[in-house]
């Protein structure tokens, strides 16, 4: 009986971002299922709370029942563990990007050698993509819209409308 191939593929998706998209589109090519884990760090400010960001994925993904959202805090090895993954899915954009992988992975797998790290590279038109970029972007009023999923820009709208705050 075959054991079903599942991933984990952390971050902390403030806000989901179209590069976040493919590369849990192109972990699907690999995975059974990939659990989209969100990171709540207490020590972290965020945008969106972790309810939105929740929702935000589960919108997305509401129509594909090998992906799983969910959060954690703590040790990912721990999470990925309790899972009963034995990988996890990062994104590479760029050598900074790598520099920065590579010293988790390894000490994730220091951790728990059991624990593998897939490393994989987006689509070239989000290898220059992140979230920091977004808020950003959109902060000085520049357009996101093709950037990120529908329901993240409507989501940033809003949060606008509501109030002046710089978004962080």
């Amino acid at each position: 009986m075959n054991k079903e191939r599942i991933a984990v593929y952390p971050g902390s998706y403030d806000p989901l971002t179209n590069g976040h998209v493919d590369i849990i589109q192109r972990g699907l090519t690999i995975f059974d299922r990939i659990i989209v884990a969100v990171l709540k760090n207490p020590d972290k400010t965020y945008f969106f709370s972790l309810e939105e960001r929740l929702h935000i994925l589960n919108t997305v993904f509401k129509d594909n029942d090998r992906i799983e959202v969910d959060h954690f805090t703590g040790l990912l090895v721990d999470y990925v563990k309790q899972k009963q993954a034995a990988t996890v899915v990062r994104g590479l954009r760029a050598i900074s990007d790598f520099e920065i992988e590579f010293q988790m992975a390894l000490m994730n797998r220091k951790i728990d050698s059991r624990i593998e790290t897939i490393f994989l590279v987006p689509s070239i038109h989000f290898s220059f993509l992140s979230s920091k970029l977004v808020k950003e972007i959109y902060q000085l009023g520049g357009e996101v819209k093709s950037l990120i999923p529908e329901i993240v820009d409507q989501k940033l709208k809003a949060k606008m409308r509501l109030g002046p705050e710089k978004i962080t």
